[in-house]
């Protein structure tokens, strides 16, 4: 094998297929700074507030999704480029229109954009909460459109996402404001 090449763990048994992430928790700075973003901006629902110090917040009434908290973090900064730590939190929307949607949001918000793919399994758009925690909001495409190789692997890969069409896409009620900005 190359050196960038690994061979794949042996696990002495296989995860239930049902098991999914559950929720992501984060430790911010603000509390109310982070709501304006992630309730705000991107419409989660609060379910459960702990005064100045913590919040739970979800989509569809489900108990919570995302925690945020400040116990070990009120006033803090961004942890510094190159530690380990959180790469991002993906939030999954159920169709290109919401995804469209919550990117029409993201723009009229005014929060800035670091990125854009088409993974052929999933179309993502990149960007930070004020925390500077990296934020993924994507669509999964249709499983039997994935991309497989010649021998039945996936074949993901990172190719341009057209932002103009999938803002075409987005919900006429949701239209609101001005064009797309920054694309």
């Amino acid at each position: 094998m190359g050196s960038n090449e690994t061979s794949p763990p042996t696990a002495p048994h296989t995860a239930d297929p049902r098991v999914r992430i559950g929720h992501v928790h984060l430790k911010v700075a603000d509390l109310d700074r982070s709501l304006r973003f992630y309730a705000g901006v991107l419409g989660l629902s609060i379910t459960q507030r702990f005064g100045d110090s913590a919040v739970f917040l979800s989509a569809g009434g489900y108990h919570h999704h995302l925690g945020l908290n400040t116990w070990e973090s009120l006033g803090g900064s961004p942890a510094p480029p190159g530690s380990t730590g959180l790469y991002h939190t993906a939030i999954v929307y159920p169709t290109r229109p919401t995804l469209a949607a919550a990117l029409r949001r993201v723009l009229d918000a005014k929060v800035p954009l670091q990125g854009a793919a088409d993974h052929g399994v999933s179309e993502s758009i990149y960007l930070s909460d004020p925390d500077d925690n990296g934020v993924e909001l994507y669509c999964d495409k249709p499983k039997e459109q994935w991309p497989y190789t010649s021998d039945g692997r996936l074949a993901m890969y990172t190719r341009r996402l057209d932002l103009h069409q999938l803002l075409s896409e987005a919900p006429p009620e949701i239209e609101v404001g001005r064009g797309p900005r920054d694309l």
